[in-house]
């Protein structure tokens, strides 16, 4: 089933073609909230609500976009809305996970490269930590940069604003990173 088809199939109420948009969708979107909100089962939640979303309002949708850039667009603002809700919870995974993910790595990698992996993850959790702390706008546009692959043009899209913005939003992140990340590298972070 193609796009289009199954736009026509949704809005007259068809379950498999409810049933292929999952499927066909699903990972994007749990990646795209995972992205955001830096927790697995917050992201699983937030992307139930978004193909909750678009079953009951797929009558309005308008098809002057693609699919995907409407699921990344409910998607995004889903998972900022998750994070304006949950103001005290952090971007990162919680302690408690960074412990029992330490645990696992090392029952699994019990070897001599176990340095660098905990080093690596250390390092993961603070570009985490960096991210979570950029303005909302310039953190959307890098993670679905970065983390999503897309192009300027689909960011702009889904962000409803011009490439020259996302442009910009992109550039203010990196140099926001740097700037963290340069000043936690003199502090001997990791």
């Amino acid at each position: 089933m193609n796009e289009t088809e199954i736009i026509q199939k949704l809005q007259q109420g068809n379950e498999p073609a409810f049933k292929e948009l999952v499927e066909t969708y699903q990972k994007l979107v749990v990646n795209t909230c995972f992205g955001l909100v830096q927790n697995t089962e917050d992201a699983e939640d937030i992307a139930q609500e978004v193909f909750i979303e678009v079953f009951r309002s797929i009558q309005n949708f308008r098809a002057d976009a693609k699919l995907s850039t409407w699921l990344y667009r409910i998607a995004v603002n889903r998972s900022l809305n998750h994070i304006r809700d949950n103001k005290r919870s952090k971007w990162f995974q919680s302690f408690d996970d960074v412990v029992k993910g330490k645990t696992l790595l090392l029952n699994h990698y019990a070897s001599e490269n176990l340095g660098a992996e905990l080093e690596n993850m250390q390092r993961a959790t603070i570009l985490h930590e960096a991210i979570g702390l950029l303005p909302e706008n310039q953190k959307t546009a890098f993670t679905l940069n970065k983390y999503e692959d897309l192009s300027y043009k689909e960011i702009a899209e889904i962000m409803d604003t011009s490439v020259a913005s996302v442009e910009s939003l992109i550039h203010r992140a990196k140099t926001g990173l740097q700037k963290k990340l340069y000043t936690c590298y003199k502090k001997k972070c990791f």
